[in-house]
């Protein structure tokens, strides 16, 4: 079993951004990658709704889903990547590719972690390829 120590420095070290939210969408865990991904320090995330990185367009779709998650405790993409976009702290428009789980214990769902890294350059990369 990796103690609490580990498994802290895991979280906080890797590179990819995770975020966990509780059932109300309100961001809970919030790690270095997340805040070198979306430009946010970790307090300036805390306690804040999942919107602050969430384009403003893609909002319904995102809390649809979310909430059908949590209602049914079942993911529509079964925790595959998928390429969505995202917004930093600068206003500007990320292409992320992210992972999802629901994060359950024996008292039910309390929420739902996300894993994501950016992947902006390689989209515009390849859609510039594709217009030429």
């Amino acid at each position: 079993m990796i103690d609490e120590t580990i498994a802290r420095a895991i979280v906080e070290q890797m590179a990819e951004a995770l975020i966990f939210a509780t059932v109300d969408g309100k961001i809970a865990l919030w790690n270095r990658g997340a805040s070198l991904l979306f430009g946010f320090e970790r307090d300036e995330a805390i306690g804040q709704s999942l919107d602050l990185i969430i384009p403003p367009h893609l909002r319904n779709a995102h809390w649809s889903g979310f909430d059908a998650a949590i209602e049914t405790g079942r993911l529509k993409l079964n925790g595959k990547p998928t390429l969505t976009r995202a917004l930093h702290k600068t206003g500007r428009k990320l292409y992320v590719e992210m992972s999802f789980a629901l994060i359950e214990t024996d008292q039910g769902i309390l929420g739902s972690v996300a894993v994501a890294r950016d992947v902006t350059e390689k989209v515009e990369r390849e859609r510039a390829g594709a217009i030429r």
